[in-house]
């Protein structure tokens, strides 16, 4: 007999019961978004706007790190940046529950990725990072975590190495996996005072959306404390030349309203590589809830073990180079 999983609670009854109990009526057009971590729908609303609501994954966050969420793109929100912040009630409410879901409701916001080979539009994303930024050095979450060598490289690196990793494959991964994270770790400690600040923590292309002249930042699911460099390196993409281009520009929007931290151009690299064995460690941690096997059949397979280990290799050569380097 098949385990049910929570999420399997979700139907589109329930996903509608759950948005009436806010007070709106629905039109019964519900479907579900792409989202892995959480469960995402557009719902559809009488005499409104559809809304979206996002459910929770069950005891990934507690109540405390979810209003810090919600706190920091309200904060946002009053300084007139487009961020597209949870919707509250008449008392101020943001975060309700229904059965076993903490869930948040959201206006809909329409848009595509935006272009990152239009460096115009970079100067836009950096301009929009610096007040983001602006706002969160002005204090430091209590709750969420921060995104360090530890929680995002050696705890995912002894699940994979612990349960998943292939036995043909552990000794290599664990010599290779050991190599990166001694460099990563001198590397940050080489930078003294490093400075962790809140963030949107997953800012790549899905999570902005661009529409005419106009742009929105949507899901800080993954806000948490780190490095300023954390917001700005998945926005680069091509050969170094092409890189060191764009992160001209989008540095050139940014110090026009906040102060960066050159010496932060040494963690791309580690940051890179700590999010590629984070995200391992996500699939396999997640391997139990059906949406993944079926979305992501490629994962532990000896191709993908193999291919892993390759791309570790060629970090490590790649936390031995130069960092970017910004025309003076």
């Amino acid at each position: 007999m098949e385990q049910s999983h929570p999420f399997d609670k979700l139907t589109p009854d329930f996903v509608m019961d759950a948005v009436e109990a806010c007070g709106y009526q629905c039109d019964c057009r519900t479907f579900a978004l792409n989202s892995y971590e959480n469960r995402v729908y557009q719902v559809g609303v009488e005499d409104h706007e559809p809304l979206i609501a996002k459910f929770y994954r069950p005891d990934r966050w507690s109540v405390e790190q979810i209003l810090e969420e919600h706190q920091f793109c309200f904060d946002l929100v009053e300084q007139e940046l487009p961020v597209v912040a949870p919707w509250r009630n008449g008392t101020g409410e943001s975060l309700f529950v229904y059965g076993p879901f903490h869930y948040a409701l959201f206006p809909r916001r329409g848009g595509h990725a935006p272009e990152f080979d239009n460096l115009d539009n970079l100067l836009v994303l950096g301009r929009f990072m610096g007040r983001i930024h602006l706002q969160g050095r002005r204090r430091d979450y209590r709750h969420r975590p921060r995104l360090d060598c530890n929680s995002f490289g050696r705890v995912p690196v002894d699940l994979i190495r612990e349960q998943f990793i292939p036995s043909e494959y552990r000794d290599n991964y664990a010599a290779s996996t050991e190599a990166l994270l001694s460099r990563m770790e001198q590397i940050v400690g080489d930078i003294p005072d490093l400075k962790y600040i809140r963030g949107h923590g997953d800012c790549h292309s899905g999570n902005i959306l661009w529409r005419h002249d106009s742009l929105w930042f949507v899901d800080f699911d993954d806000t948490r404390m780190a490095p300023a460099i954390q917001d700005l390196w998945m926005l680069l993409s091509g050969d170094r030349p092409r890189q060191e281009a764009q992160l001209q520009k989008i540095l050139e929007g940014y110090m026009q309203f906040c102060d960066f931290d050159l010496r932060e151009l040494r963690l791309i690299e580690v940051l890179r590589t700590l999010r590629m064995l984070h995200y391992s460690a996500w699939l396999a941690s997640r391997w139990d809830d059906p949406a993944f096997p079926a979305s992501f059949p490629w994962f532990n397979t000896m191709t993908y073990w193999g291919q892993h280990l390759l791309e570790l290799r060629e970090q490590l050569a790649a936390l031995h180079d130069e960092p970017l380097a910004l025309q003076v």
